[in-house]
């Protein structure tokens, strides 16, 4: 007798469905990913299927069979050609194959323990002025005020832009992040882009001449350096990566940061362990970005049919890996809505994804995170939210849009 050993698809495996809206915030949707995970370890969710265990996620965001979709953002807007289609898509953070594995591996160089901890007085002083700015008030809109000026100033640092440089990258950053937005029309504002786009290579030109004249302690100096070990890194290649850390370092610090300070003020006996205990701050980053992310899930396409588990996933299905859910599956974490920085030894969060696209900026994320905490917590007595606190939708990158808190 032949036993059929092929594994059902997604689609016809009677998993559980998803209902919510695109443009539902995390909070909303959750019971019905916390029911849906009781039931299997995928759902069909109004997009495709969405992987919820935390086992099942591991493994998609570590296997290669499963590829970040080219130019995602830029499709859901029609955007399929053109200029700016091909910048991005040719960016670091979607690449695939033997190119990206050569660009990973140059710049893991760079980004190493030292270059992180370099940025330690830099993130110290950011946080200081930004906090003595509001202090005296009482009071402060956390967004606006903290959250969404922070990380372009220690990017700057990283790079080696000097100080009065700063607005003019906040500046091109808010231009540029169009293309991860949902909430405008993208066609419209590409020449706005690809204008901000342009300047900030033109500027980084001028940082490669000069450093190639004479390397300096920062990020775009180690990449140079890179060169003499028998690899090269062109002009083209140095201005794309700068562009990725800019993109990948900032929106989602800001979006994290806001969400971080919102759990620990709704969680007063946290707030005071940390401000007691400020050991307890890294901590603190791992279990806040597991309880409460900003990023809540990542895109994955199947390039053949892949049979993980019990399922089979059909070759260019678009899989939502939700590290949302999967950070709280009951089978990993103990008590999983539980918020509780003192957690020892918990599993590794999902958040900063895994495999061969596992953030290179980690490590630098965390101590940003970890460093305003501590310092937050020690110069902000007793904070409180006021208010309900709006929250980006899921999909994509989510977060507190605005944060009024009282202090003191």
């Amino acid at each position: 007798m032949t036993v059929n050993t092929v594994k059902p698809s997604v689609f016809d495996a009677g998993l559980p469905t998803l209902s919510y809206d695109v443009t539902d915030a995390p909070q909303e949707i959750y019971p019905q990913f916390r029911a849906a995970q009781q039931q299997a370890p995928i759902a069909l969710g109004p997009i495709g299927p969405e992987v919820l265990s935390y086992e099942l996620a591991r493994t998609v965001l570590r296997d290669p069979q499963f590829v970040v979709p080219a130019g995602i953002h830029l499709s859901a807007h029609g955007i399929t050609s053109g200029p700016l289609w091909d910048r991005v898509t040719r960016s670091i953070l979607n690449m695939e194959g033997e190119e990206h594995r050569r660009l990973r591996s140059l710049v893991s160089r760079a980004f190493t323990p030292r270059a992180t901890e370099r940025m330690h007085d830099t993130i110290h002083s950011v946080i200081n002025e930004l906090i003595d700015s509001v202090i005296g008030s009482g009071h402060c809109e956390f967004v606006a005020d903290i959250a969404r000026p922070y990380p372009i100033p220690v990017i700057c640092a990283l790079l080696g832009a000097p100080r009065e440089d700063w607005e003019q990258f906040s500046g091109w950053a808010e231009d540029i992040f169009k293309i991860v937005s949902f909430d405008i029309n993208l066609a419209e504002e590409e020449p706005v882009v690809l204008k901000a786009w342009g300047e900030f290579d033109d500027y980084i030109d001028g940082m490669i001449a000069q450093r190639r004249q004479r390397l300096t302690d920062d990020l775009l100096s180690e990449l140079i350096r890179i060169e003499g070990d028998g690899e090269r890194l062109d002009a083209a290649e140095l201005r794309m990566l700068a562009f990725s850390i800019l993109v990948a370092g900032t929106d989602t610090t800001r979006s994290q940061l806001a969400a971080s300070m919102q759990v620990l003020c709704d969680h007063p006996e946290q707030w005071a362990l940390l401000r007691d205990e400020p050991d307890l701050a890294m901590r603190a980053v791992e279990e806040t970005m597991r309880h409460s992310p900003s990023m809540c899930s990542t895109v994955r396409s199947a390039i053949d049919d892949v049979a993980i588990g019990e399922y089979t996933f059909p070759a260019g299905t678009f899989i939502i890996v939700n590290t949302y859910a999967a950070n709280r599956d009951s089978a990993v974490y103990d008590d999983p809505t539980r918020f509780d920085i003192t957690r020892d030894e918990p599993p590794p969060i999902l958040t900063f994804g895994g495999g061969v696209h596992y953030c290179l900026g980690a490590n630098l994320a965390r101590l940003e995170l970890a460093e305003a905490l501590k310092i937050l917590s020690q110069r902000f007595p007793n904070p409180r939210r006021v208010g309900e606190v709006p929250w980006k939708p899921l999909l994509g990158l989510s977060g507190p849009t605005s944060l009024t808190m009282e202090f003191g």
